[in-house]
């Protein structure tokens, strides 16, 4: 079951009536509907009820508008950088394939799971970049995220038999929120049914009925009804709390301002605490390259109606949570699941594993760092295993030098000393920083020389065209 979600710290919601109780299971006859959030789910209040009565008023709530009254009702999606980002994340949390069905050229990653290990920007020449008129430098941004496939068994201290990757993070992020996105809402929707089913029971022992069970009713069984309402209620109601999804500014979203000097600023995703999370910072240009250290996100944070608001990571720090994997690649067919809480086909449990698209997206989007960590055996059926052999070194050193904190959080080298590394890796020796300065004083003396050469032969053939004009005249 899905692990609980960190609540949002949000107060609690003005709107919501007040005949509701703390925990929402219902102990009286009477229950009254609305609409919770975007699943149209009926969730039971307080007013008498019926299987027919719930679809009715279902449809009402959607048809009639209910969300004008109701602050659980679903909004209507407006053209936003969230809806935007929503757009495209949820491309990549369906499962793509079943172990039966396994086709040659593709790896079996059912035993694994994702584990975050560090974020990097580093800069680099550009040529195509810094050959504009338009262009302040030479020197354009790339973002990596380094990730881990590690035994599900061992997902913890993950120090053999794994694979390492690099990745850009505009690809990690959209793979992996889109997944953590689904796996919300189905929480959150899962936790509406329990919740439900729970005071279906409560009514029926109340009118002394018999009470036969949902069939879904083995998804409650690791459901606190009580904490995943808080939860999803805090989700839910985000914005009239005063809080910004932040993960709608991953991308790189222009802010609703302008400085006294007509300056504009714009939001995207960056690394923070070495490597080990990642945040929302302000940059000044469209590409989010150039940081601004000065400046705090949340001083420039406004919604809609022009007032402040602030950031909640709970979606994002879900991609890059510490000690824990991010995403298992095993995702076992949901009515599997149900027969087997129910002790049912229990020997068809391989041929139902499924593995999660997640997972396939970035194992084929990254470079690989595999046989160095016992991961090759997993190699030979890849259908670029060949290309893999090849290169595998070259990502492996790229790796290693990420790792070895040779670059700051803005992408800049580190010449000035080494500094904590996440995953090994070696600080810069004293012999590397004295033939880096050596090779720069020389390539500056080398350039004054050239001038000074210049100077001379161009004063000497000036002399020479002197002459020759006065023997002309």
């Amino acid at each position: 079951m899905h692990p609980p979600l960190a609540a949002v710290p949000v107060q609690q919601v003005s709107k919501r009536p007040t005949t509701t109780p703390a925990r929402p299971v219902a102990v009286a006859s009477e229950h009254k509907f609305c609409c919770l959030g975007r699943h149209q789910t009926i969730f039971p209040l307080s007013k008498p009820h019926t299987n027919t009565m719930k679809l009715s008023l279902a449809l009402m709530c959607s048809a009639l508008g209910y969300s004008a009254a109701n602050p659980f009702a679903p909004k209507v999606t407006k053209n936003t950088a969230k809806a935007r980002m929503n757009a495209k994340l949820m491309r990549g949390a369906t499962p793509i394939r079943k172990l039966e069905q396994q086709e040659d050229g593709e790896v079996d990653l059912t035993n694994y799971s994702i584990k975050f290990e560090k974020c990097q920007f580093v800069k680099q020449y550009d040529a195509e970049e810094g050959g504009g008129e338009e262009n302040d430098s030479i020197l354009t941004t790339k973002r990596f995220v380094i990730f881990r496939l590690c035994p599900s068994s061992n997902c913890g201290s993950c120090n053999y038999n794994y694979g390492e990757y690099i990745v850009d993070m505009e690809t990690y992020l959209e793979s992996t929120l889109g997944f953590k996105e689904e796996e919300q809402e189905q929480y959150c929707e899962t936790c509406n049914q329990c919740i439900e089913m729970a005071a279906n029971y409560a009514e029926a022992q109340a009118n002394g009925e018999d009470y036969e069970e949902d069939e879904n009713a083995w998804m409650c069984n690791n459901v606190n009804t009580g904490s995943c309402y808080e939860e999803c209620q805090n989700i839910e109601n985000m914005e009239e709390n005063g809080y910004m999804d932040a993960s709608q500014y991953v991308g790189c979203e222009k802010l609703d301002y302008e400085d006294n000097y007509g300056n504009e600023y714009y939001a995207g995703a960056m690394c923070a605490s070495s490597g080990s999370r990642i945040k929302i910072g302000i940059f000044t240009d469209e590409e989010c390259s150039n940081y601004d250290e000065t400046k705090d996100i949340e001083n420039y944070m406004k919604n809609d109606d022009g007032y402040s608001t602030k950031l909640s990571y709970h979606l994002l720090k879900q991609t890059f949570p510490e000690g824990e994997c991010v995403a298992s690649c095993l995702q076992e067919d949901e009515e599997q699941n149900n027969n087997n809480n129910n002790n049912n086909n229990n020997n068809n449990n391989q041929q139902q594993a499924e593995t999660a698209e997640v997972c396939r997206e970035l194992y084929e989007a990254s470079g690989k760092c595999e046989s160095s960590h016992g991961f090759e055996s997993q190699m030979y059926n890849y259908e670029n295993y060949n290309n893999q052999v090849k290169n595998e070194e070259l990502v492996c050193d790229f790796i290693s030098s990420l790792s070895a904190g040779h670059y700051d959080q803005t992408g800049e080298i580190v010449v000035n000393g080494g500094r904590t590394t996440l995953g090994g890796g070696s600080a810069t020796t004293g012999g590397q920083k004295f033939a880096l300065t050596f090779f720069i004083l020389g390539s500056v003396g080398l350039a004054g020389y050239a001038a000074m050469l210049h100077s001379q032969l161009t004063k000497g053939a000036k002399a020479d065209l002197s002459r020759q004009g006065g023997a002309m005249a």
